[in-house]
């Protein structure tokens, strides 16, 4: 196992104000798929931060050295590293990321204060899957499915043609930071489906208010995988579905639509906030009856007792 509690320098940091949102790729991805969304978050004056999952942005071999509890051990020290600077912190990730931001916030339930989920990945049912992707749960546990690669098809989760000849030829430049591995080791799926058993009974204790963004059409993970979350968590729930996205509904033809729902749940979770803040401010300055008979009024700084009738 490896652990990375060290930033990465692929991890991207965009500095702005108190409220802060982690943001967290998908398997054999890089920060770079969630760039888009961390600058928008910072144009609205918030801090965003797009970490880098252990193993990632390198060789093949560097992401077979690690196991899904390497990935959630950098996810939990890049959110130590934002809760450092900032009072609130919105969780978010992509695929892989989005499984990784749920276990996150069942570990820590009172200071993930919002999920932003997009095309979250629990089962690989989309339709360019396929037919015999049942077996692949068995074969990963065999020598030869140990070996097995599971190599990025048509479409690469992208709808838009454009974006999606970008993605292919950074893809195939060799530099894996840009885009990727091209193909994803046996071994690393199937740390995913255990991270997957470890979350799936940790839903109902989830109370974070949760934002889930999937493409109906989606051709990784089927819709069904954010009705399954979405009919499960103890929180509030908003599910947006488009109608025009693939996969990484944070680069395709979409993905101002993800950015805008990502802002509208910042927002609820800063005013959410500033509301407990007032709420344990009035209750400060409520009066509170002593047991002596006087009237103590708490408030922040300073305390004035006034004389009061006995009762």
């Amino acid at each position: 196992m490896q652990s990375q509690s060290i930033p990465s320098e692929h991890d991207i940091l965009y500095e702005g104000g108190s409220t802060g949102v982690l943001l967290i790729h998908g398997l054999g991805g890089t920060p770079i798929e969630l760039k888009r969304v961390a600058r928008a978050v910072h144009a609205a004056g918030h801090t965003a931060l797009c970490c880098t999952l252990a193993g990632h942005c390198g060789s093949e071999s560097d992401l077979l050295a690690t196991r899904w509890q390497d990935w959630a051990a950098s996810v939990d020290s890049a959110f130590e590293r934002l809760s450092q600077r900032c009072d609130r912190v919105v969780v978010g990730g992509l695929s892989l990321g989005a499984v990784l931001a749920l276990h996150l916030a069942a570990q820590r339930p009172r200071r993930v204060h919002g999920l932003a989920l997009y095309a979250p990945t629990l089962w690989y049912d989309g339709w360019s899957i396929p037919w015999y992707r049942f077996l692949l749960r068995f074969a990963v546990y065999t020598p030869i499915g140990a070996r097995y690669r599971f190599m990025e098809r048509e479409p690469y989760g992208i709808r838009d043609e454009r974006i999606r000849a970008h993605l292919v030829a950074a893809l195939n430049s060799g530099d894996s930071s840009e885009a990727g591995l091209a193909g994803t080791p046996g071994p690393a799926v199937r740390e995913l489906w255990r991270l997957v058993a470890k979350v799936l009974p940790e839903l109902p204790s989830i109370t974070a208010p949760t934002l889930l963004v999937h493409a109906r059409n989606d051709d990784v993970s089927s819709l069904r995988n954010s009705t399954y979350i979405a009919s499960r968590l103890g929180a509030a729930v908003d599910l947006t579905v488009l109608e025009d996205s693939y996969h990484i509904v944070t680069l395709d033809r979409q993905r101002n639509i993800a950015i805008a729902r990502t802002l509208d749940l910042i927002e609820r979770v800063r005013l959410s906030q500033g509301a407990s803040v007032m709420q344990r401010q009035f209750r400060q300055g409520m009066s509170v009856l002593k047991p002596e008979g006087r009237l103590l009024r708490l408030r922040a700084g300073r305390d004035r007792v006034a004389s009061q009738p006995r009762f």
